[in-house]
């Protein structure tokens, strides 16, 4: 792999001064209430999730016609006027997926203050800019999903939706398929209810296992926690698949792009 490449930074504004008119919270004049909030819209573009829009509107990085936009429940029909960080935003273009490598020891985040590394200095320098579908934690390696359209993001995300992820996870500890098939109907830890969730044993030499685990919700440290019920310790997490896409030997940090059509057929199985 090659040597981590500096992470894509994002200078925000200086939040606005008393000479700058907010623009708040009824919609546009041209939009009419046919509109869409702008957060989703800048969803839509790329330019970001929807909280971390928010969070942009806050600071006063986004404009329209020279004005900060105050509220994200702001009502557009398109783009026209609007500026993040000064910059004008495009109308957004089809949504691209891409099937990347995470490494374990990086950060699912586009910076981190503590100076850690990030998926983002792994990515290549030229990468249009893409967001992680989920997370994957700092010792997780495996299957991400990056994407350009904030919310395709938020739809494979949304809990409702149930999609299927697999990981494979290495383990220590005393274990049966007997105990694992107690988590078919769901498990309550440390006051937590997590959903069913399939687990296979695939092999084990001593107290050593490997164990392959789908679940549909993705919750914090969900798998690890689950298996430490087991009295069991992970010593290493791989994501091997996220609905229909496998990591199959795409190599550590390498991204891949998914076939529009692929992409497109799936999209439509969501409907």
């Amino acid at each position: 792999m090659n040597e981590p490449k500096p992470s894509k930074k994002y200078k925000a504004k200086p939040t606005p001064g008393a000479d700058q008119k907010p623009v708040g919270k009824p919609v546009d004049p041209e939009s009419g209430e046919s509109g869409q909030r702008i957060a989703k819209l800048l969803a839509r573009a790329g330019v970001a999730s929807r909280r971390e829009i928010e969070r942009m509107i806050e600071a006063g990085r986004i404009e329209l016609n020279g004005s900060p936009v105050e509220h994200p429940s702001l009502k557009l029909k398109n783009l026209t006027g609007i500026t993040v960080d000064g910059n004008p935003v495009q109308e957004p273009a089809p949504a691209k997926l891409f099937l990347f490598h995470k490494p374990n020891g990086y950060l699912t985040a586009e910076r981190d203050f503590s100076g850690r590394k990030t998926i983002y200095d792994v990515l290549p320098d030229d990468m249009e800019r893409v967001m992680p579908i989920g997370r994957l934690d700092l010792n997780t390696e495996g299957l991400l999903l990056m994407t350009t359209d904030g919310e395709f993001k938020r739809q494979m995300e949304l809990p409702k939706n149930g999609i299927e992820r697999t990981y494979r996870a290495r383990t220590f500890g005393d274990i049966t398929q007997n105990q694992l098939e107690e988590l078919y109907k769901g498990i309550t830890v440390d006051g937590m209810r997590y959903a069913p969730i399939t687990a296979n044993l695939e092999r084990s030499t001593g107290r050593n296992q490997w164990i392959e685990i789908t679940l549909t919700e993705g919750k914090n440290r969900e798998v690890r926690k689950v298996l430490e019920h087991f009295g069991l310790k992970t010593s290493r997490l791989i994501r091997t698949r996220y609905g229909p896409f496998i990591l199959d030997d795409l190599p550590k940090g390498e991204i891949a792009p998914v076939r529009r059509h692929d992409l497109v057929k799936f999209r439509k199985s969501l409907d």
